[in-house]
């Protein structure tokens, strides 16, 4: 069984300059001039250090593509948080790393919304949390403190178990075959659609089938963190029509997000 502990192999985080070439909109002094006078301007950077200070260090940024010129360096960003103090060791090797995920934006379109992740070391891989225990927290622009922050980060943290109870209990759950191919024809459903899903095939055996030794196994966490690795990554074919096409990889992080927590949410269906 997985358990919370309070040491990790070491976490390699982000420094400024590093944030800065990946998200210069991060560190934007200055809101978009589309804003109204009553808003309240927080640079992304100041939550971050906040955040740094609270133990949680960067390990990812990006930032979307601005459409238009007037929107760079105030477009949507996301930030990816982790605390080296804390990490899901389970017994069979799968090492878990907590993570809070932060997006923002500097145009007054976003307040700070942090949603809980996990990193799953095996495969370099992210998950988003999507329970009703785990709903978005979000803070306002205006009024924002250090402890208004605080408190928010303390309230995630104190639901971690929760996800290591979630993660125990998929693990314990073993999955008839038809049980994993209905799962996974679902969650094609969540990638591509109800509509566009008529129109593709796609090989289930080959994408229910493991790219490595420790994901091997019917239980509901091995078949649910195959889907959607291969799911986010685009790590497999379909044909539409006559042509065979390679699935492109989901990079834009808005999507990433929404098509996890689907995923997630999907596999949840198959506890009860």
């Amino acid at each position: 069984m997985e358990n919370l502990d309070q040491s990790t192999p070491g976490t390699v985080y982000m420094n400024e300059k590093e944030m800065k070439e990946k998200a210069p909109s991060v560190f934007s002094k200055t809101p978009s001039n589309e804003v109204s006078k009553h808003y309240t301007h927080i640079p992304t950077i100041d939550v971050i250090r906040d955040m740094q200070a609270l133990g949680w260090g960067v390990v990812g940024v990006k930032e979307v593509n601005a459409r238009k010129s007037s929107t760079v360096g105030f477009q949507k960003h996301l930030a990816i948080f982790r605390n080296e103090n804390i990490v899901i060791n389970g017994e069979d090797g799968d090492i878990v790393y907590p993570q809070i995920l932060m997006t923002n934006s500097h145009d007054g379109k976003n307040a700070f919304t942090f949603i809980a992740g996990l990193f799953r070391l095996i495969c370099e891989n992210g998950l988003v949390i999507s329970t009703q225990e785990f709903e978005n927290v979000k803070l306002r622009h205006m009024g924002y403190t250090f402890e208004d922050l605080q408190s928010k980060i303390n309230e995630i943290v104190k639901k971690l178990p929760l996800t290591v109870e979630c993660m125990n209990i998929m693990k314990e759950i073993e999955l008839e075959q038809e049980m994993i191919l209905d799962f996974a024809q679902k969650a094609l459903i969540v990638r591509f659609g109800e509509k566009e899903i008529q129109n593709i095939k796609v090989d289930i055996d080959e994408l229910i089938t493991p790219t490595r030794k420790e994901d091997e196994g019917k239980n509901l966490w091995n078949i649910f963190n195959v889907l959607q690795e291969k799911l986010i990554s685009g790590d497999f074919e379909y044909t539409n029509g006559v042509k065979i096409r390679k699935a492109r990889k989901i990079k834009n992080f808005s999507q990433d997000q929404k098509l996890n927590q689907e995923l997630f949410s999907l596999a949840l269906e198959y506890q009860n």
